[in-house]
């Protein structure tokens, strides 16, 4: 069967992490495709009501990833997606070792069960750009091979390099198994609701001082696009998932209509905090860095073996920004909070000048 062949496409499909959005919108996607006879969604929650509806076609079992080994064996599946990965620490939910738990320990049993499946022959994980890291040292673009110039600082990074690793020894285990990785770059568009688009939704955008990253961001439809390929054609190997180009952090801002804050990077952290009490979610040592050092991919792997080339980052963004203008309202409280983080980044960098005249 060579790339791209759909003639073998799976009649039973196991989606991981289905009460998410990532999850449910995959499993929607493949459940309507009359190729596939039967998706199954996984997850030991119950879906967000707004995302119910999506799963009518989708058969939904309550399970934790340490269990799915039954299941595999008892339905004959014959494919399986694992997107049941966390990106951020939620303290609410256990902070940093339950996200580690759910991501590095829930991959490890979720390939320790695919490795006993005797059906199962297409396997489809999803990676992050994360892998690659962030440093001063880093190439201007990464291809598939390029290896990490340092192990990335935020936990999220360090747990996708674990499962990648996690992979590779189950694709020497099951070579049998057509193995598919994808390494997206972070979500954007219409209906990407992520700690990212949460940070350019701010009225006040923080930034680094000095630092103009350039980005690259994907688009959740295209995102969709790939893994729906990705299942119902055979693409083995490891793909990064990017819309072609660019933009500058400062582009983005503008583009935006919002107002850049510069602070130290090592007050950064004391930024992210302000923002949280702006309600505005949270920032990691993944996001921090980013903003820093920024990122970019080569893509020609996924264009030429799927045939498919994403939006620009541009476009992307562009259909973003379209869904959420004006979406933002600032309290009274909120403001004052703004103008206080824009207050203590003029008193670092007027301290930073002098220390430095």
């Amino acid at each position: 069967m060579t790339p791209g062949d759909t003639s073998g496409a799976p009649g039973v499909v196991v989606v991981t992490g289905v009460g998410r959005w990532l999850g449910a919108h995959v499993a929607a996607r493949l459940a309507a495709d009359p190729r596939i006879e039967r998706v199954i969604g996984v997850d030991p929650a119950p879906p967000n009501p707004e995302l119910a509806d999506l799963l009518t076609d989708v058969e939904r079992v309550r399970l934790d990833l340490d269990s799915l080994g039954g299941l595999l064996a008892d339905l004959d599946v014959d494919a399986v997606v694992h997107l049941a990965l966390v990106t951020s620490p939620d303290p609410q939910q256990g902070g940093r070792s339950a996200m580690k738990e759910q991501n590095v320990i829930g991959t490890m049993q979720m390939l320790a069960a695919a490795q006993r499946a005797p059906r199962l022959r297409k396997l489809v994980v999803r990676s992050s750009t994360a892998a690659y890291g962030v440093s001063f040292r880093d190439p201007a673009v990464f291809t598939e091979e390029t290896e990490p110039r340092e192990v990335p600082r935020g936990g999220f990074g360090r747990d996708i390099l674990d499962i990648e690793g996690y992979v590779r020894g189950f694709r020497r285990r099951r070579p049998d198994v057509t193995a598919t990785v994808l390494r997206f770059a972070p979500f954007i568009g219409y209906a990407a609701d992520t700690t990212l688009t949460r940070y350019f939704s701010q009225p006040v955008v923080p930034t680094v001082f000095g630092r103009d990253p350039r980005l690259q961001f994907v688009h959740f439809d295209d995102a969709l696009e790939v893994l729906h390929r990705s299942v119902a054609e055979d693409h083995p190997g490891t793909y990064n998932v990017a819309g072609p180009g660019v933009l500058s952090l400062s582009q983005a801002i503008r583009r935006a209509g919002r107002v850049a804050v510069p602070v130290l990077e090592p007050g950064l952290a004391g930024v992210a905090a302000i923002a949280r009490s702006l309600g505005f979610g949270r920032y990691g040592l993944d996001q921090v860095d980013l903003f820093v050092h920024g990122r970019v991919v080569d893509t020609s792997r996924l264009e030429r073996e799927f045939g498919f080339t994403p939006r620009s980052t541009a476009a992307a963004f562009e259909d973003f920004i379209r869904a959420h203008h004006g979406g933002v309202v600032v309290t009274r409280d909120q403001l004052a909070a703004a103008e206080r983080l824009v207050l203590e980044s003029i008193r670092q960098v007027r301290s930073t000048v002098r220390e430095r005249s």
